[in-house]
């Protein structure tokens, strides 16, 4: 991906994030979709010494494309959407999953809780030619007042600091419309999710399916979750 073929407007924003990271664009194929994702090239200038194995907390969730991300951009593609069906990803962080499914003709919008992060996606979106996207600066302690309602909600690796589950739980209340539904994944090993779906269940209806994916360093279990709100 040649950065000089970026709009105007999305070359500017590159250019300020390249001036504070060494960043790269990686090519990323979903399905039949091809992604251009820029990404940090050195963790380091933003872990600044922090050990994530000590304090998994302190992690900068964002800055990765996890595995758990690949799978769920891979299930939202498979949803049967109707037309004008709207997704909201939840700590998109880079913001593979909503731009796939943006790809395939869902308008949809991107969040996380910092305007760096927005940043990294509205790159991401211009050079993988996606026009019809939108981006929410969200704080789930303090969302908007205007948050919007939207018919999928989706999120991956989000559950780390149990602090959040709760705000996670009123912003899904308030941004999901009626008959609408959350769909998230995470790694078989991140032990926040089970605490965090016993707080869910009773609000919704909880199934739970395993994906696993193969590569040559280590084969990953992915648990996707599915919450239909209870009637």
């Amino acid at each position: 991906m040649d950065p000089q073929t970026l709009p105007p407007d999305a070359r500017v924003v590159y250019e300020k994030i390249k001036a504070q990271y060494q960043v790269h664009f990686e090519p990323l194929t979903v399905q039949e979709h091809r992604l251009n994702i820029l990404r940090m090239s050195d963790l380091e200038q933003i872990l600044d010494g922090k050990n994530p194995l000590k304090d998994v907390a302190a992690f900068p969730f964002w800055v990765k494309i996890w595995e758990a991300s690949l799978v769920l951009a891979d299930l939202l593609l498979g949803l049967p959407h109707k037309e004008q069906t709207t997704l909201l990803e939840l700590g998109a962080g880079l913001g593979v999953p909503g731009l796939a499914a943006a790809k395939a003709g869902v308008k949809a919008s991107l969040s996380d809780y910092e305007e760096h992060i927005l940043d990294f996606q509205r790159v991401n979106a211009a050079a993988s030619a996606i026009d019809d996207v939108s981006f929410i600066l969200l704080d789930w302690k303090n969302p908007p007042e205007d948050l919007p309602k939207f018919d999928v909600l989706a999120g991956a690796e989000i559950l780390f600091r149990e602090e959040f589950f709760q705000p996670l739980l009123q912003v899904m209340r308030r941004a999901l419309k009626p008959g609408g539904v959350v769909y998230l994944a995470h790694d078989v090993r991140r032990q926040s999710l089970h605490p965090f779906l016993q707080m869910a269940e009773k609000d919704y209806v909880i199934s739970v399916v395993k994906k696993r994916l193969k590569s040559l360093e280590e084969d990953k279990t992915i648990l996707l979750t599915r919450l239909q709100p209870r009637s």
